[in-house]
């Protein structure tokens, strides 16, 4: 591994907001309270932003919902709904600069991800819904009788959208550009970790033209500002991103409340399966890329890495050779890899796991370490000799973590691979067009990569089997989420045909 690179001379980026965003402007709490972000990099404060509670959760529906029933964003046509966020993702990559930089400055993840990934995929979201929006249509349905029904697809309303902290910018159009393009209006909250980036986008909305009301931005803890949006009596729908435990408590919330129906995508313990058959070294780079993108902060991360036994001492092997190549340091810095976790709390438990892996007898091979003396550095960590019911192998770490694990049989790898209550990604290596399809079949999760791991589009549904959550996000799956289906009969009187 390269050598932990030093803090970079960047002019780091200006922070311009840092007040809720309700109708349409900056606004302080109710309370008056605050809270500091903090930069990853140094654990010193960036700023501090004004802390939502439910006061401000109520304020931000009633504008919601006066901009739902009485306002003209559900009322405009799909292609002028469209038009609009077109120039919203054009707003986006023209302050893709500071949009990327501020991603970096609260989220820790390299400045060269988030200027070749996230301001871009950020806007292709918006483009792909704008394109939607005016594409929304119900079907005729020729009835037994002398009757005709049609369906209409409206949007469902006022929408509560929770996004995670891991990639603040992607998470927050992958909610509000479907919620967007169905004529719902927004109150949004971003992960208190990275609140940033939220609060600027909420700015380009109204600078593209989107009414007051429409999209409201709240900064906030999960506690709190998430809790009374989950279980607000008004609001119509509730998506959320993140961890499975607090995904039961908005279930249960929305339950409790109005009975508003969720969309989840929570966590993941991905299975990435490496045949006899495989190019060693491309199954090594597809596997490094599974587990330590993003630090491997990643809800897909491919954690678990089942190497079928005639390669398995190879695999292992260039895998350590690999990991001693990343770069690790300040993500401000060009060519950097792997920068810091996002905070103290997600620092200390992946070094927890860590020790977890040693204590049940997993072979560290590589890493293992906190790195520098400030920040929330990990080295990029390989175990291998894994079981099945280790600790690192049963459970989410969220971290740059990789567990491999040796098997002989496709049977076996099908049969622990969905030995887990997750069942979000999965990824399948091998020369076998045959073995690929079994494989693929058989693996109960949500999304399978042949060959390649973590490729996304705005088009691909993205979701999870079991405790990876309910229902689908992007593509024509995520616009379903914000719309409602309802059903109009009328009688046909003297009609030619039925």
């Amino acid at each position: 591994m390269a050598p932990l690179s030093s803090e970079s001379s960047t002019v780091l980026p200006q922070v311009k907001y840092t007040k809720l965003f309700i109708n349409g402007e900056f606004v302080d709490s109710v309370s008056g309270k605050t809270f500091e972000t903090i930069d990853p990099r140094t654990e010193e404060a960036i700023t501090r932003v004004s802390e939502a509670q439910k006061e401000d959760v109520d304020l931000a529906v009633k504008a919601a919902r006066a901009a739902f029933d009485h306002g003209p964003w559900p009322r405009m046509s799909g292609y002028q709904r469209g038009c609009i966020m077109y120039k919203y993702a054009e707003l986006v990559l023209q302050h893709g600069e500071e949009l990327a930089a501020l991603e970096t400055l609260d989220n820790g993840k390299p400045l060269d991800m988030a200027q070749a990934l996230d301001i871009p995929y950020s806007a292709e979201v918006i483009r792909y819904y704008a394109g939607s929006a005016d594409k929304i249509h119900g079907q005729t349905l020729k009835m037994s009788g002398q009757y005709q029904g049609i369906t209409l697809h409206e949007p469902i309303g006022v929408v509560g959208l929770i996004i995670p902290w891991n990639y603040p910018m992607v998470m927050f159009f992958s909610k509000v550009g479907p919620a967007l393009a169905a004529g719902c209006t927004i109150v949004i909250k971003p992960a208190e970790q990275t609140p940033l980036t939220a609060l600027y986008c909420a700015q380009l909305a109204k600078e593209a033209g989107i009414p007051p009301g429409v999209l409201n931005a709240l900064s906030g803890f999960g506690e709190t500002a998430g809790a009374a949006i989950s279980s607000h009596m008004d609001i119509d729908k509730v998506s959320f991103t993140g961890s499975t435990q607090v995904g039961r408590l908005i279930m249960e919330a929305a339950a409790k409340s109005n009975l508003k129906p969720v969309t989840l995508e929570l966590g993941g313990k991905s299975p990435v399966i490496v045949m006899d058959d495989a190019d060693v070294d491309k199954a090594v780079n597809i596997a490094h890329l599974a587990i330590f993108n993003n630090m491997g902060q990643v809800c897909l991360a491919g954690s678990r890495v089942f190497v079928q036994e005639g390669i398995y001492d190879e695999f292992v092997k260039k895998a350590v050779a690999t990991a001693k190549q990343q770069v690790v340091g300040d993500p401000f810095q060009p060519g950097v890899q792997h920068g810091p976790q996002i905070d103290k709390m997600q620092y200390e438990k992946v070094l927890e796991y860590i020790q977890y892996g040693k204590r049940d007898g997993a072979n560290l091979v590589f890493g293992g370490n906190s790195l520098g003396d400030k920040g929330f550095y990990i080295e990029p960590t390989i175990f291998s000799d894994v079981e099945d019911d280790m600790q690192i192998a049963k459970e989410e770490i969220f971290g740059p973590v990789m567990s491999i694990l040796k098997f002989k049989t496709i049977e076996e790898a099908i049969e622990r691979g969905n030995k887990t209550i997750y069942g979000l990604g999965a990824g399948i290596i091998t020369n076998d067009i045959n073995i690929a399809n079994r494989l693929s079949r058989s693996l109960r999760v949500g999304t399978v990569w042949i060959n390649s791991y973590l490729a996304v589009s705005a088009d691909i549904p993205l979701g999870g089997y079991k405790m990876s959550g309910i229902g689908r996000e992007y593509g024509s799956y995520g616009l379903d989420n914000y719309l409602q289906v309802k059903c109009v009969i009328t009688p046909l009187q003297d009609s030619p045909w039925l």
